[in-house]
């Protein structure tokens, strides 16, 4: 890729998180899709997929060497996201699956689960690096090489057809519009919306965009804990939530205690060590390729203490990313912890 005036590895422009998309007509509005972001650098026969912290894509998902191949110019460098479709909207489950260390386990998933890609940003096309210019030129230069879908669903019943392609993803000048999306498609893989400054330069891993969530609330027993860095303290608090048979099930957990609290809290525990926590269902997880060399441990719980926390979403009986301590609820008896809150079972 020696031609390419930019070249891995290149950190992508992030999005802070704010309470509501910011309005003028200064902003365009875009979904967030539950996918994996990508940079794809394409020059010459080559095709290289990085994630944001700058690891191959192309082993896990041989597909898209040749889709991009297709559809990508030689010279240019996408900013993207890698989706799974499937049953009509994205499955980020399935997409998590494709991650597999056996080459013949790649290969079976590249046919049974296809990812598609979805370009939002164009950094570099015929070798020009297109960076510094502002947004709206290189959207303009980017609508050359895809189609461009009238709105999310449009895009959606798209990859529900054919899953394995690129497509650009949808934008709207309406920031009405855009808060729409959030509810109308949440089912279907929409994470949430980001705003962009039609005026700004790509700034590599500068927090430049603005991305919106749906945030809720929901009332979870404290299962387990783990250890901070150093052992000083609780690092993060292992939630759960009872199912129809009255069994505790791991859901996620929060890392969302103040540093100076972190002892405290685990003084209030450490009474409560050796319970029966998880033990009947669904249990924290090991060590996994997710885990990037981390101390996996954890210390199992008597189930008497509940927080309230602040979520987006919850995929697979399991809180989608990780989630905001909002308060410890000791007005809440943990039994009435359960995934009917949440709507989920």
């Amino acid at each position: 890729m020696a031609t390419l005036p930019l070249t891995p590895p290149l950190a992508p422009m992030l999005a802070r998180l704010a309470d509501d998309v910011p309005e003028g007509p200064e902003w365009i509005y875009e979904p967030k899709w539950d996918g994996f972001r990508a940079l794809v650098f394409r020059n010459d026969d080559e095709v290289d997929v990085r994630s944001r912290d700058d690891r191959g894509f192309v082993r896990y998902f041989p597909e898209l060497t040749g889709l991009l191949s297709d559809r990508l110019p030689t010279g240019c460098i996408v900013d993207a996201e890698i989706v799974v479709s499937t049953g009509g909207g994205l499955d980020f489950d399935s997409l998590s699956l494709r991650i597999h260390p056996a080459e013949s386990r790649v290969r079976h998933l590249a046919d049974a689960l296809p990812a598609g890609v979805l370009a939002f940003d164009l950094l570099v096309v015929d070798g020009m690096d297109l960076s510094a210019r502002p947004l709206s030129e290189r959207l303009e230069r980017l609508r050359e090489l895809a189609p461009l879908p009238a709105g999310p669903g449009e895009l959606l019943d798209s990859l529900a057809t054919e899953p394995s392609q690129l497509l650009l993803t949808p934008q709207t000048d309406d920031a009405g519009a855009a808060r729409a999306w959030t509810v109308d498609y949440e089912d279907r893989g929409l994470d949430g919306v980001v705003a962009k400054r039609l005026d700004r330069p790509y700034l590599f891993g500068k927090r430049d965009m603005v991305k919106v969530k749906r945030q809720r609330t929901a009332d979870c027993v404290v299962g387990g804990y783990r250890l901070a860095k150093g052992g000083a303290g609780v690092g993060s608090l292992l939630l759960g939530l009872y199912d129809d048979a009255g069994i505790l099930q791991y859901v996620g957990h929060t890392s969302g205690l103040k540093a100076g609290e972190r002892g405290e809290v685990l003084d209030r525990l450490r009474p409560l060590e050796g319970g029966s926590s998880f033990g009947g269902g669904r249990t924290p997880g090991g060590v996994s390729r997710w885990t990037g060399g981390r101390d996996p441990s954890w210390v199992a719980l008597e189930p008497r203490f509940v927080v309230e926390v602040r979520f987006d979403r919850m995929m697979g009986g399991r809180f989608r990313h990780a989630v905001g301590l909002a308060r410890w609820r000791t007005d809440k008896r943990p039994e009435e912890c359960t995934f009917e809150q949440v709507g989920a079972s």
